[in-house]
C-alpha cells in the first residue's frame, strides 16, 4: 500500500507516474497540455501533480526545466499551492524560472501566473519574501515575447518590490511602457492593469522620479469604469501629491477619467490640502494634524510632508512673478521662515536646480530674472531617443491594429 504524497492509480484515475510517462515522451506539446490539464477531475488533478513518484522520488528531478517546461510547469505550480507537498527549494524554482522554455510555457498562462503566486506564498509564509524578487524577475522578463506585453506577471513583480522596499529592482521592468495586450498569453483581469501601475507609482515616488511616478498614478486612475475601484482612489490621492511635490498644483485628469473620483477626492481631507497648497508650513501641518488619522491610514504621510517640505519653494517661485527684489527677511516673512539663512539656503538650492534666476547681494537683497531653459548634449540625445523609441512603439501598435480582423471589418463597414 502506498504512503500518504505517494503517487498511484486509484479508482481508475491517472497516477503521477502515468504524468510522468507522458511528459517524459509526448513529442507534442499542445497535446501534452491538453493531456495535463485533463487527465483528471479539478479537485483532484493538483492533488496527483503535487504528490510524489511511487518509488518515492521527486518527479522534478527526474525532468528537465527547459526540455519538459509544460510537465515541469504543472508540477512546481501545483506542489507550491500544496499544503501537504513538500515545498520545492529555493533552488529548483530558480532554476526553472532562468531556464523555462517561453513558448512552451505560453500554452499554460494560467499556470505560470499560479507559479508567480505561489513564489510570492512561499517566501512570505517562511519570513523571506526578498527570496521572490529573483525568480519572478525571471518570469516577468523572460515569459513574454517583449516586455512591452502586459502579463499577470507583471503586477506579482513590482507588487513584490514595492512589499521588500527593493525599489530599483523593478525599474528595468518599469521602463518598458505598456503597449500590448494579449489576454492569450496571460490570464489577466482588469484589476492587473491597475495593481501594476499604483505599485509601480509606488516604487517610482519612492525613489523621488516624480514625473515617471506622475504617469503611473495617472495611468491607474484614468483606467475606463462603469464604478472606479477602490485602488484607482489610492492612486489619485497619491497622485495629486506627487503633482503637488513637483507642480506646487494639481493638473487636471484625462477626460475619460470617471467623474466619481474627482468628486469623491475633493469631499476628503486630500481637498482641503489641495485647496490650502501652497500655504506657510504651519498652516499646512495644523490641517495634516488634524486630519492626520486619515492621512496616516492611507500611508500617505511622507509623501504629504515632502509636499509640505516643498511648500517655501512653489511659495517663492510665485513672489518671482510679482517681485523684481526683495529682501530674505521680507521673503522670510511670505513663506513663514524665520532664519535669513534658512531662507536663503532654499533659495541657493532653487538656482542651483535651475527652479529660478537670482542673485543675492551682499546686503541680503534677492534680484529676480526670468529663467532660461538650458539643454545639455546629453539631454538632447536622450530626448531624440525616447522619440525614436516611442515612434517605433507607435508603429508596432499601429500594425497590430491594421492586422485585427475586427478592426478592418468595422472599417470596411462589412
Amino acid at each position: 500500500m502506498a504512503t500518504a504524497g505517494t503517487s498511484q492509480t486509484v479508482g481508475g484515475l491517472a497516477s503521477l507516474d502515468d504524468v510522468l510517462q507522458h511528459i517524459t515522451t509526448s513529442s507534442n506539446p499542445s497535446t501534452l497540455h491538453h493531456y495535463l490539464k485533463s487527465f483528471a477531475p479539478k479537485d483532484v488533478r493538483d492533488t496527483i501533480l503535487a504528490s510524489t513518484l511511487a518509488s518515492g522520488q521527486d518527479p522534478l528531478s527526474v525532468l528537465d526545466p527547459q526540455r519538459n517546461t509544460l510537465g515541469y510547469l504543472y508540477i512546481l505550480s501545483a506542489r507550491l499551492h500544496s499544503l501537504s507537498a513538500q515545498t520545492p527549494t529555493l533552488t529548483v524554482i530558480e532554476n526553472f524560472c532562468s531556464l523555462f522554455d517561453p513558448v512552451q510555457a505560453r500554452l499554460a498562462p494560467e499556470r505560470v501566473t499560479l507559479i508567480a503566486k505561489g513564489i510570492v506564498r512561499v517566501s512570505e509564509s517562511s519570513n523571506n519574501t526578498k527570496y521572490a524578487l529573483a525568480p519572478l524577475y525571471s518570469l516577468v522578463t523572460r515569459y513574454p515575447p517583449h516586455l512591452s506585453y502586459l502579463t499577470t506577471l507583471h503586477a506579482i513583480f513590482v507588487k513584490t518590490c514595492v512589499a521588500t522596499g527593493y525599489f530599483t529592482t523593478a525599474l528595468p521592468v518599469l521602463a518598458v511602457p505598456i503597449t500590448s495586450v494579449d489576454t492569450a498569453l496571460s490570464d489577466l483581469h482588469y484589476n492587473d492593469n491597475l495593481v501594476y501601475h499604483y505599485s509601480g507609482g509606488m516604487a517610482l515616488a519612492a525613489l523621488k522620479r516624480w514625473r515617471e511616478a506622475e504617469e503611473f498614478f495617472e495611468i491607474c486612475v484614468s483606467a475606463p469604469a462603469q464604478v472606479p475601484a477602490a485602488l484607482q482612489l489610492e492612486a489619485y490621492k497619491k497622485l495629486v501629491l506627487v503633482q503637488l511635490i513637483q507642480y506646487g498644483e494639481t493638473s487636471a485628469t484625462p477626460k475619460y477619467t470617471h467623474p466619481a473620483l474627482a468628486r469623491l477626492l475633493k469631499s476628503s481631507p486630500y481637498g482641503a490640502f489641495i485647496k490650502m497648497y501652497p500655504a506657510q508650513s504651519s498652516a499646512l501641518r495644523g490641517l495634516v494634524t488634524k486630519e492626520q488619522e486619515q492621512f496616516t491610514q492611507d500611508r500617505n504621510l511622507g509623501l504629504i510632508n515632502q509636499a509640505i517640505d516643498r511648500a517655501p519653494v512653489w511659495l517663492i517661485k510665485k513672489l518671482t512673478a510679482t517681485y523684481l527684489t526683495l529682501g530674505l527677511a521680507d521673503i522670510g516673512k511670505e513663506v513663514g521662515i524665520e532664519g535669513e539663512e534658512d531662507v536663503r539656503s532654499i533659495i541657493l538650492s532653487m538656482i542651483d536646480a535651475g527652479e529660478i534666476n537670482a542673485t543675492i547681494s551682499a546686503d541680503n537683497t534677492v534680484t529676480f530674472a526670468d529663467v532660461v531653459p538650458k539643454f545639455s548634449k546629453e539631454d538632447l540625445d536622450r530626448i531624440l531617443v525616447q522619440a525614436q523609441e516611442h515612434n517605433r512603439a507607435l508603429l508596432e501598435v499601429e500594425r497590430a491594429v491594421n492586422a485585427s480582423k475586427e478592426y478592418l471589418t468595422k472599417v470596411r463597414g462589412e
